[in-house]
């Protein structure tokens, strides 16, 4: 097994950022989910009800910081953008690491083939391929070494709405959060905690123990 693919979403409900290698930290990657939309009234906004916000790409700026669309998160043009996207009253505000359950995802190559859909839908921290089949929901409990990284598996990833949205075209096609509850009791992916920080690189081999 290796890493195929590192994903980060420096803001939380925008297009993913593919890595080449990314720090992992005590609580997660490096940047990853730091910044969120919020309404007028503060409340946070998600494409779950913003869907048009997938649409904009997140990243990070060679000073740290998050981008959309790469304009600073701070600036005129990407809160015109969040607006545009979101509504009038949207607007960026600093997140503090939070995430919906664990601090990483983890998504395989066997799982998602059984699905037969863009693994980008499930947005994954990291993407692992040379699994067999749904291996992968027997892994709750164990330990995954990533090259220097150690991850602790601590339980499966129930799946949402967000599943449904094309990651490209934004159409909404429910059939695939029918198919994960029907057929793969509404789970899929694996969600992880540090054990070991360090560096991980495209092409780290991956062992579970």
């Amino acid at each position: 097994m290796k890493v195929a693919q590192l994903w980060r979403y420096s803001v939380k409900s925008l297009r993913g950022e593919e890595l080449d290698s990314v720090d992992v930290l005590a609580d997660g990657l490096r940047g990853d989910r730091s910044t969120q939309v919020v309404d007028h009234k503060g409340a946070r906004m998600t494409g779950r009800t913003a869907k048009r916000l997938l649409g904009l790409q997140s990243g990070l700026g060679g000073d740290g910081e998050p981008t959309v669309d790469g304009h600073s998160w701070q600036s005129a043009e990407a809160l015109a953008l969040i607006r545009e996207a979101a509504g009038p009253g949207a607007d960026l505000a600093p997140l503090g690491r939070h995430f919906d359950d664990r601090s990483i995802l983890v998504t395989t190559d066997g799982a998602i083939s059984a699905l037969g859909v863009d693994g980008r839908r499930l947005r994954p921290n990291i993407f692992v391929e040379g699994v067999e089949g749904l291996a992968e929901n027997g892994w709750v409990g164990s330990r995954l070494r990533l090259g220097s990284v150690e991850l602790d598996v601590v339980d499966r990833c129930e799946r949402c709405v967000m599943t449904t949205i094309d990651p490209d075209t934004l159409e909404i096609d429910p059939d695939v959060l029918r198919r994960i509850n029907d057929e793969f009791g509404t789970y899929m992916g694996v969600l992880c905690e540090v054990a070991t920080a360090g560096e991980l690189r495209v092409g780290d081999e991956v062992e579970i123990f």
